[in-house]
């Protein structure tokens, strides 16, 4: 008898789940349209808008001025108005040209209006280093972000969260930040064709462990992952938690695992002072002190501005082998 063949998991790269979550976005509501800097007709700078134009049309692809002030008041407007805009911020290294729109009205606004107005804006951005693009086109600035009631930051690590938080974010009658890391777009992953959506707020276990937990973001989630694979040979069995959204967080999956493991490190590609690590250290230590057996970690950026000559880069950025010797060092075993 001759078994019938199984089909294989459908797999797209990370820059192609954001097209899909876009393009799926757009079809199911016609309130929805994409604006930001070259989104219409060359297809994005990254390439991830590529052929929305010629399907929905230049009323809901829209190529805008280079003003993000603009952008993003065009998006606090049409949000308030009734319409869900997609606003590109080509690179998130550009909010400070537009950081009072967002401070200020889009966070604000339905605070100020007793609940009557409703943003359900979505900001889809570029973060991180790694392509030798220099100090002001590879910043992590999602700890600022995370700071604005009002607002909330989701941080994509594969293509099925690129394109389930995507669409979740659109749903939302909120402000969403969508912060994707420039260094994945090539990244292949399983991602299913039909719409679906990834809640806000609830953290993926990447990795189940028992003795250490790490909490990771965006890129480094794959260098935490890698660096635990190389840990379980050395005995200690990592758990790898991928917050996803940083802003509501999960912390109850965080304390969770914390008061399971007794040891914790937090690691971002951002500058470590004042990062998002900084904040889930302060929550482990308030909600699950009694648990640890030790002080917890942190892995971050030196306090610097990112560099932009390739060897400069690759050792102001976090990897596997820093996180590894900061796990050993925790644990006791460091040399």
């Amino acid at each position: 008898m001759t078994q019938a063949p199984t089909s294989e998991p459908r797999k797209l790269p990370y820059i192609l789940a954001i097209t899909e979550g876009l393009r799926q976005s757009l079809a199911a509501d016609e309130n929805v349209f994409l604006a930001g800097e070259d989104v219409a007709g060359a297809g994005s700078v990254f390439g991830y808008t590529r052929g929305l134009l010629a399907e929905f049309g230049a009323k809901r692809v829209i190529d805008t001025p280079i003003s993000e002030e603009g952008i993003m008041g065009l998006g606090v407007g049409a949000s308030a108005c009734g319409l869900r805009p997609i606003i590109d911020l080509m690179f998130m290294d550009f909010i400070g040209e537009c950081m009072d729109e967002v401070l200020n009205q889009m966070a604000k606004m339905r605070y100020m209006f007793g609940g009557k107005a409703t943003l359900p804006v979505t900001v889809t951005t570029m973060s991180g280093a790694g392509m030798n693009l220099a100090a002001q086109h590879s910043q992590s600035l999602e700890a600022w972000l995370c700071h604005v009631p009002g607002l909330k930051v989701v941080m994509p690590s594969t293509p099925y969260d690129a394109k389930g938080l995507l669409i979740s974010a659109v749903r939302d009658n909120n402000p969403v930040f969508v912060v994707f890391h420039k260094g994945l777009l090539g990244m292949p992953g399983e991602v299913p064709e039909e719409p679906y959506a990834i809640p806000l707020g609830k953290a993926n276990i990447v990795r189940p462990g028992s003795n250490f937990t790490i909490i990771a973001t965006s890129k480094m989630v794959h260098e935490a992952t890698k660096a635990a694979a190389e840990l379980a040979e050395d005995g200690i069995d990592v758990e790898v938690i991928d917050p996803r959204t940083v802003q509501p967080l999960d912390s109850e999956t965080i304390i969770n695992s914390v008061k399971k493991t007794h040891r914790a490190l937090i690691v971002h590609e951002a500058v470590r002072f004042g990062g998002l690590g900084a904040e889930i250290a302060a929550q482990i230590q308030e909600e699950a002190f009694d648990f640890l057996d030790a002080p917890v970690g942190r892995v971050g950026a030196p306090f610097s501005p990112v560099p932009f000559t390739p060897a400069l880069e690759k050792a102001y950025l976090p990897n596997a082998d820093k996180i590894k010797a900061e796990v050993k060092r925790i644990v006791g075993r460091a040399g």
